[in-house]
């Protein structure tokens, strides 16, 4: 066997899976999930309507460093353990024995639910903003509810479709996507500086001072908490760069190439972002104005204000090709954590979705299992728009929570235990955890409050996150308690291994070399030394 097939059976599971994908096209996947432009489009009401230019220029920065730090200790742990499970098996390896099945459920289902909704409201966003073109050259048109659900449901059924195919054919999908993503972010921008129209004032571009410092609150909060609250935009748009872990059984020099691809992915894009943060918020000409408008589309009526009609369309039209390929990533990285979940059967009819199609290769009745759950999700769009809008809150509350558990559970009580993989932060290790937990800490009921209170906060106002998110975690963990802990022991494996030391299942020791449960030398050199490096990178008996 190969070095990734070594690695993989070291952590408990048999290769099912071809390895088609390489740095760049795992870093395509992640930075398409990403999808700058559709991302910043969808929320700009939350980046610029709580905290106005301040929160979306210093406000990034300040974000941009949690992000980053449970970016970078996530890629340490993807590097130890590259499974398709990601951070669910990682909370359950790095877990006191004990607590490792209740740590893996929650974290699992935390993950589940921020990549579940995560393509849904983004073509949803996509969907919308079709139809706000529509009504910007035709006014006379009014888009209906069933209209924008009809749309985003033919987008998503064409992602499933794609999804569904082959792997070396998704990866050059994805691959074709990511180029065309950054090829609209870097055309957009360009269009927006070049092409921003003097204000009532005279000059092209908004005074440095009040960019920096003006802030907006349109919120009864006080300012820091605006500030904070603004963030929402940041972390959401910041929540795909945790693709490469879930693809790591189809990336080839896995324990090295998926953890790059996730330093990349969050670099690349805080950066990228920000700049693209900046132009706006040097161009738009009235913040309330943006934030209350009548098309639904904040950002193509931020374009109005500043760019010319033909530029407007264009780059609405822009958008909305980056928002589609976004959305099928989105799919992908779904249906992969779908697969591994039920692999080891956490959903209702695990065995149905944990199936590989023997002709794509590819876990399909994943990605229709998400898709049907997707469209569930979207009937909220018939209750209003605070409604839907809280699968937004939803997968940057979500994502991150599943993002941080096992960071901390390895910083606060297994730290000792813990067996870096080739790519690995060294002494920063445990500041780098600790701000990660922080920063997740901080947000977590931030992301909860909703933007008015007391007389002003009514049911229409209000954010639903706390019922959208807790509510099925509450469950989750109430499934557990009654009966999921009676049978549920944390991952499956697919060969003879043990997460959790074993009495039943010694160490072997041959020639005074200690071997991982269930993998045994075939007595040749290059046999010995790709398992002797496969228990160094993973050690998946730890504890």
């Amino acid at each position: 066997m190969d070095a990734d097939q070594a690695h993989l059976e070291a952590l408990g599971y048999k290769e099912e899976f071809k390895q088609e994908f390489g740095l760049w096209s795992t870093f395509a996947v992640s930075f398409s999930v990403l999808g700058l432009l559709p991302s910043i489009a969808s929320t700009l009401f939350y980046g610029l309507g709580y905290a106005g230019t301040a929160g979306m220029t210093w406000g990034w920065l300040i974000a941009m460093v949690g992000v980053q730090s449970v970016a970078m200790s996530m890629a340490e742990l993807c590097s130890s353990m590259p499974t398709s499970g990601g951070l669910y098996y990682a909370a359950a390896v790095l877990a006191p024995p004990k607590w490792g099945p209740l740590m893996s459920w929650l974290t699992g289902w935390s993950n589940w639910l921020c990549q579940v909704t995560a393509a849904p409201s983004v073509n949803y966003s996509t969907a919308s903003m079709i139809l706000a073109l529509k009504t910007l050259h035709d006014p006379s048109y009014t888009a209906k509810t069933w209209h924008v659900y009809l749309l985003t449901l033919g987008i998503m059924f064409s992602h499933g479709i794609i999804s569904s195919m082959p792997t070396r054919f998704i990866a050059r999908f994805n691959s074709a996507g990511t180029l065309m993503n950054t090829l609209c972010l870097f055309v957009v921008l360009f269009m927006i500086v070049g092409g921003a129209q003097p204000g009532e004032d005279g000059h092209k571009f908004n005074n440095s001072h009040e960019v920096w410092s003006f802030i907006d609150n349109q919120t009864d909060w006080p300012n820091g908490i605006a500030v904070l609250m603004s963030f929402i935009s940041i972390i959401w748009t910041m929540s795909g760069y945790d693709s490469p872990f879930h693809l790591a059984e189809e990336c080839s020099n896995a324990s090295v190439a998926a953890p790059r691809a996730i330093v990349m992915t969050s670099g690349v894009g805080g950066l990228m972002g920000w700049a693209f943060q900046i132009a706006i918020a040097y161009t738009v000409r009235d913040v309330a104005g943006v934030t209350q408008d009548e098309l639904g589309q904040p950002f193509v009526t931020y374009l109005q204000q500043c760019l010319t009609p033909r530029f407007v369309t264009t780059i609405t039209a822009l958008t909305i090709i980056s928002g589609f390929f976004m959305g099928q990533a989105c799919m992908v990285a779904a249906s992969r954590v779908a697969f591994a979940y039920s692999r080891d059967g956490c959903y209702p009819l695990s065995h149905i979705w944990a199936q590989v199609n023997p002709y794509t290769q590819t876990p399909v009745n994943a990605v229709w299992f998400n898709w049907i759950i997707g469209q569930l999700l979207l009937l909220l769009m018939f209750a209003g728009d605070t409604a839907i809008g809280a699968i937004f809150s939803v997968g940057a509350i979500s994502g991150y929570v599943a993002f941080t558990m096992p960071i901390g559970i390895k910083v606060f009580w297994s730290s000792d235990k813990f067996k870096p993989g080739p790519w690995n932060l060294g002494r920063w290790s445990r500041p780098c955890g600790i701000l990660s937990v922080a920063y997740v800490a901080l947000m977590t009921p931030i992301l909860c409050l909703p933007q008015y209170k007391g007389k002003n906060l009514d049911l229409d106002t209000m954010n639903w996150t706390v019922v959208v998110y807790f509510g099925p975690m509450l469950l989750a963990f109430g499934w557990f308690m009654i009966d999921a802990r009676k049978w549920f022991k944390g991952p499956k494996v697919n060969v003879q291994h043990a997460i959790h030391k074993d009495h039943e299942l010694e160490e072997q020791s041959t020639n005074g070399v200690e071997f991982l449960s269930g993998v045994e030398p075939s007595g040749s050199g290059n046999s010995y030394e790709e398992h002797s490096k496969a228990k160094d990178w993973a050690r998946a008996d730890q504890v």
